[in-house]
């Protein structure tokens, strides 16, 4: 099933922003070439080779990993390495290793670490220049697959490993101002109408990024939260209730929100944040899954895309800046969660189609 997308006009799907781990990349980028050539005997056998052309190719893992072997070449030390933060059990080691051999296979001069936050506590240290030394190895660039959650800090010995990490000359991906951008209190912060001038002087491009946003309001113990409060138990069905977790399956849908806002004291409400719920374009298609009915019904879905970017730069100059591949996850039209891990949702792939063309036809 290839959801189409149209050039004219952005599609009203859900604005998300995460600076974080990306477990599917791999599965996306190599698995490129299973769909790729999937759908190429396919549409050749059913006589619309022509529409291969309108299949974006997708090279998200060169491109990412490309991105963190710049940053290893602008901190300029040939003998540093990459070092990756993972969680003490890695579901989505695979992923992560993939990331790990294409950097090891393409560029064999550059080594690369896992460690766990508590690995980092234990044999972290800062060089006389702030450099960070791992067991006598000076880091050039640290890639988190964990820390973006609390239950990746045990103790304050993992906290303080971050800390150590933050003040380090190592370059971060994502840098902590990234991190916290990808947070949901900031990004409410962030969609205030106000706060873009802080960030940017052109009119026309705060306009433009303005748009981006869909509805983000404020939980807090004051009289714009306790008014959002009030509007959530009127009509819970256009909302989603988000906390400040990543990682899905902690969001709260419609109907279902004011039960856990009763629940909640003013202080704890304060946590999370009330977000318009985006109700994207419904596509029709198939969902094949284990032990389902076959052959599969036609069935609604709805589709997320993501696009991946690389940005390197300080807080005067962007060096790198480039869009580095894509992902498409696809889950029924009536399933709030969407994760691919959890088995919610399914890598999809896109079908471009322009707007102009569309109406001739």
């Amino acid at each position: 099933m290839w959801p189409t997308m149209r050039s004219s006009s952005p599609p009203p799907w859900r604005r998300l922003s995460r600076w974080m781990s990306s477990p599917p990349i791999c599965l996306t980028s190599i698995g490129k070439c299973w769909h790729m050539a999937s759908h190429s005997f396919v549409l050749r056998e059913l006589g619309h080779a022509d529409k291969l052309p309108k299949m974006p190719n997708n090279n998200a893992l060169a491109g990412l990993c490309d991105g963190m072997v710049k940053a290893w070449d602008i901190y300029a030390k040939p003998q540093a390495v990459i070092l990756f933060i993972i969680e003490d059990v890695s579901y989505n080691i695979c992923d992560q290793r993939f990331h790990e051999f294409y950097i090891r296979e393409t560029y064999p001069h550059i080594k690369v670490l896992r460690r766990t936050l508590t690995d980092v506590h234990r044999e972290g240290k800062l060089g006389l220049n702030k450099e960070l030394l791992l067991s006598g190895l000076e880091v050039a660039v640290i890639y988190f697959r964990a820390g973006y959650e609390p239950g990746h800090y045990h103790s304050q010995d993992e906290w303080d490993a971050r800390y150590l990490m933050e003040t380090s000359l190592a370059i971060k991906c994502p840098s902590i101002q990234y991190h916290l951008a990808g947070t949901k209190k900031v990004q409410q912060a962030l969609a205030q109408p106000a706060v873009l001038e802080r960030f940017i002087n052109d009119p026309d491009e705060i306009k433009a990024v303005g748009k981006i946003f869909t509805g983000l309001y404020s939980l807090d113990d004051n009289d714009a939260g306790n008014a959002t409060y009030e509007m959530a138990l009127r009509t819970p069905e256009k909302f989603v209730l988000k906390p400040q977790r990543e990682g899905g399956g902690n969001n709260v849908y419609g109907l279902d929100i004011p039960d856990a806002l009763k629940r909640m004291s003013r202080v704890e409400r304060s946590g999370w944040i009330l977000m318009d719920l985006i109700h994207p374009p419904l596509t029709k298609g198939y969902m094949v899954r284990p032990g389902a009915e076959m052959p599969p019904t036609i069935v609604d879905m709805v589709s997320e895309l993501g696009i991946f970017g690389v940005v390197i730069g300080d807080a005067d100059h962007i060096i790198h800046n480039y869009q580095a591949g894509h992902m498409l996850r696809t889950k029924l039209a009536t399933a709030n969660e969407g994760g691919v891990a959890a088995g919610l949702g399914a890598l999809d792939s896109p079908y471009l189609i322009d707007s102009d063309d569309e109406d001739e036809n």
